[in-house]
């Protein structure tokens, strides 16, 4: 498996390969359709296959400020195209410059020059080129010019369309269990845990204070049941993962005003998490975020919760 950021860093030797095109944000079912054919496509010809994808998203770079909250991180989106079987993964940095650039000019710059394509697979939907200018058609016809077939697949799954965007609604509802019907799994946060107000751990359930990067698809506010991972280190729990309680919200109990998003690790209070980059994973919503009379009334609530979480991830 290879990882290049930027076409500079494809190897001058490349041969020949099957190309795969999208932002594939959250690697969706659609988006893994997509995939799966270009794998297959690739293994026909005997070449290896390629996902070339985008970072920022276009988006944030033609409309200034538009950025949609990211299903997924640059690192994540790489590691489930390489789980769906694809050779090597191409981050193209996404600049005004290249948006500027004619579907001819793209194809010959990245999927011929660089690339070699064979074949290239693309959603049925897929636009290119300055200004979108380039459809499938397009790149049918620029497939001919420069020797390679093109091919656009359905981001269908039974007959409903499944985009990025409808994913981001659902969560933007708190609806987790319908974004992860369309992701094929549960949707994730990923983030370093920092230092909060510890307020967990005096009520008897220490969270991990998860502090994500800029545009995170971060759910409606509300508690969940779901899962809390060491993915990196520096952390001795590094790989481990344990079912969890996890609040999303400002603590209105406690008058705060900063949205976070806390993960209790069930039955867990010796974990030293500081540091460590972890994944929160999201299963099902228990509830919106309230504001109790008294701290008795919310540990009770919490204590409810956790029974809750326990019964929905064991």
């Amino acid at each position: 498996m290879q990882s290049w950021h930027g076409l500079d860093e494809v190897p001058l030797d490349w041969g020949r390969s099957v190309v795969t095109i999208g932002v594939f944000d959250g690697v969706h079912l659609g988006h893994q359709r997509m995939v799966a054919r270009a794998v297959e496509m690739a293994r026909d010809l005997g070449l290896p296959a390629v996902a070339v994808t985008f970072d920022p998203h276009p988006d944030e770079v033609v409309r200034p400020g538009s950025h949609p909250p990211r299903l997924t991180t640059t690192d994540r989106r790489a590691e489930l195209l390489f789980a769906l079987g694809v050779d090597a993964v191409c981050v193209l940095p996404f600049t005004l410059e290249f948006s500027r650039m004619s579907p001819d000019e793209f194809v010959q710059t990245a999927l011929v020059d660089r690339l070699h394509a064979a074949g290239v697979v693309v959603g049925e939907n897929f636009r290119f080129g300055h200004k979108a200018s380039g459809d499938l058609e397009t790149l049918r016809t620029l497939g001919e010019k420069y020797d390679f077939q093109a091919e656009g697949v359905p981001l269908v799954s039974d007959g409903d369309a499944i985009s990025s965007t409808v994913i981001r609604e659902r969560l933007s509802v708190g609806d987790v269990t319908g974004a992860a019907v369309l992701l094929g799994r549960p949707h994730r946060v990923e983030g370093v845990v920092v230092r909060g107000h510890q307020r967990g751990r005096a009520l008897g359930f220490p969270t991990a204070n998860v502090e994500s990067p800029h545009h995170t698809a971060i759910p409606a506010e509300g508690v969940y049941a779901g899962w809390l991972q060491c993915t990196q280190s520096p952390s001795p729990y590094e790989g481990e993962r344990w079912p969890a309680a996890i609040s999303i919200g400002t603590n209105p109990t406690f008058d705060g005003v900063e949205r976070t998003v806390e993960a209790y690790a069930l039955d867990r209070d010796d974990l030293d998490l500081y540091g460590a980059h972890v994944a929160v994973d999201f299963g099902e919503r228990l509830r919106d975020t309230l504001r109790f009379d008294s701290i008795e009334a919310l540990i009770e609530q919490m204590h409810d919760d956790v029974a809750r979480a326990r019964e929905l991830t064991s």
